[in-house]
Formats: structure tokens, C-alpha cells, sequence
């Protein structure tokens, strides 16, 4: 199943949405633990349901799930079980459907797109070290230890019912591997891969980001390719070097451009662009088809791009 392709033989973009995590602290939840957004499907699940919900309603045309932090790994230092740590990544699928067959119940919601998908989040072995190695990789694993990792958790999603696994904030290349590979065993399954980059060029362990692009090319399960948690400034370049090397369809959702600080589990410095959703257009422009925000953006924004993105068609 390929949820990106059906929407992209329709319309000239598919827009993703906004930050789950940081949306959740600015409705009163408390992040500054391990367990990130997860922590929330522990405490308060109808909130995340909610945050899904205003992205549908903005213009989102996919959700990612709030199981970016989630493992059974994580969750078992919490002191659950492995049953009860599957059931909670589980329900991070069941929240975000929830809410996207309420949205889809009315059909006012239909005019002028398709029907939103449900990605599930599968965030870097750094997300689960909680450390900011997300944003460094170097973490001195095989690509069998980073498989072994990913294996439960992305069998966990894809029996939850999930549409397809957004494989997001990868910082290297040995970590997409692995997750291209495991994507074998479960072969009904599709994700996009999406890595974090240092500059325009690099991601953020150091490879060229087009030599990334360029291995994960024969992969048919991977529906597209590129960048999120990354500053604006760098897109438009990372853009147009994956738009030579890959037939895929290019995905873009990066922050605010504030800087993560991971000692203090908070961001710090100013936004880098005076309106994300319309500079989203320029990433378009450079060639990306799947376009929505990370860390720090919001459903305003998503708004504003849904806005032009359908105005193309």
C-alpha cells in the first residue's frame, strides 16, 4: 500500500502535518522526560487525539503518530511490561485513526482533497537515548543492533493498523539501512525516510545527503525520501540535490529553525523565517511534493500551507 502515491496522482502536494510534541506542550503538558510525547500517551491520550484532530482540520492530509519516542525499551525503564509497552505504541495508531475517522465522518471535510492517512512514527535509536543523538548519529551500533532495535516497535505499528511508517529524523546513513532492510520482513508494509541534516549538504553524521538518497533509491517499499527536524535555511539545497538522484517523490518537514537544546530538553533562539507556511512554497518550488513542519510549528501554519498546496491544482 502506498498512501503517498494515491494522494499524489491527484493533487500536485500531500501535506503533512505539524509538530505533535511541541503542540503538546503548548496545551499544558510537561515533555521534559525521556519518554518526549510518549510520556503523554501514559497520562493524557485524549490530548493527542485532539492535536490530530486540528491538523485534519487545517489541511493536514497525514498524521504522524505520537510513538516517535515510544519503545519497548523506554517504556519498560518506566517499569511496564513488554505487553504493556507494545499496547501503548499500539494506541498511538489508535489515537490518530480515531481521529481521522471522526474528521472523515463529515462530509464537508471531503470538498477539494482525499482522505487523510495515519503514519506511524518511528523515530532514531538517538530518540530512545534521549540525548540529542538525533541530531549527531555516531552511535557505534551495527546495522543488525539498530535492526534488532526497530524490529518490535515497527511490527507493533504496522499490526496497530497503521498506513504506512514515517521513519523520521534519522541522522545516519547505517540507521536508514537497517530500517530499508527490516521493511522486508513485513512486505504489505511502506515509509518514507526522512533523515536530519547539519547544513545544506550533509546530514547529520556527516554523509552527503544525496549519497543517502541515492542508496535507499531500490528500495519499493520506501514511497519517498528526505528531510525533517532540520532549519529552513538548509532545505531548499538538500531539495534539489535529492531531486537528481532519486524518481521518488521528495518530503520536507523541517522546525522553526530554533535550536534543540537536549541537556535542557527545551529550544532556544527565534524562528528563521517570518511565515513558515509560505516558505514552505519555495521548497515546493525547489522540487518537494510532500511538505509539512516539525518541532515548533503549528496548525496555523499547516493551514497557510494547505492553502496554497491546493490552490495549484
Amino acid at each position: 500500500m502506498n498512501p503517498v502515491a494515491s494522494i499524489l496522482d491527484h493533487y500536485p502536494a500531500l501535506v503533512i502535518d505539524g509538530a505533535l510534541a511541541t503542540e503538546l506542550e503548548r496545551r499544558g503538558c510537561d515533555l521534559k522526560d525521556d519518554l518526549w510525547s510518549a510520556k503523554v500517551l501514559l497520562e493524557q491520550p485524549e490530548i493527542i487525539k485532539q492535536v490530530h484532530l486540528d491538523y485534519f482540520k487545517a489541511g493536514a492530509d497525514c498524521a504522524i503518530t505520537a510513538s516517535y519516542q515510544a519503545s519497548i525499551e523506554g517504556f519498560s525503564r518506566r517499569g511496564l511490561n513488554e505487553r504493556e509497552a507494545i499496547s501503548l505504541i499500539q494506541e498511538s495508531v489508535k489515537l490518530a485513526l480515531e481521529a481521522r475517522d471522526e474528521f472523515w465522518a463529515d462530509p464537508a471535510n471531503h470538498v477539494g482533497r482525499s482522505k487523510p492517512f495515519v503514519a506511524a512514527s518511528v523515530g532514531p535509536y538517538g530518540a530512545f537515548l534521549a540525548d540529542g543523538s538525533e541530531y549527531r548519529g555516531n552511535y557505534g551500533l551495527s546495522e543488525k543492533e539498530l535492526v534488532d532495535f526497530h524490529r518490535p516497535r515497527m511490527k507493533a505499528l504496522i499490526e496497530a493498523g497503521a498506513d504506512m511508517l514515517a521513519c523520521e529524523t534519522i541522522p545516519c546513513l547505517v540507521e536508514a539501512q537497517a530500517i530499508a532492510n527490516l521493511l522486508r520482513e513485513f512486505p504489505d508494509a511502506s515509509a518514507w525516510i526522512s533523515f536530519t541534516a547539519q547544513d545544506e549538504k550533509h546530514i547529520s553524521e556527516g554523509q552527503i545527503f544525496a549519497d543517502c538518497v541515492r542508496h535507499l533509491e531500490d528500495y519499493p517499499q520506501i514511497t519517498s525520501i528526505g528531510i525533517n527536524c532540520t532549519s529552513p535555511k538548509y532545505i531548499p539545497a538538500l531539495v534539489r540535490a535529492a531531486k537528481k538522484t532519486t524518481v521518488k517523490p521528495i518530503l520536507v518537514y523541517p522546525n522553526s529553525g530554533e535550536n534543540y537544546d537536549a541537556a535542557k530538553n527545551d529550544w532556544k533562539g527565534d524562528p528563521v523565517v517570518a511565515s513558515f507556511g509560505e516558505q514552505a512554497r519555495e521548497w515546493y518550488n525547489a522540487g518537494a511534493r510532500l511538505v509539512g513542519g516539525c518541532c515548533r510549528t503549528r496548525p496555523d501554519d499547516i493551514r497557510v500551507i494547505a492553502s496554497w498546496a491546493r490552490s495549484n491544482h
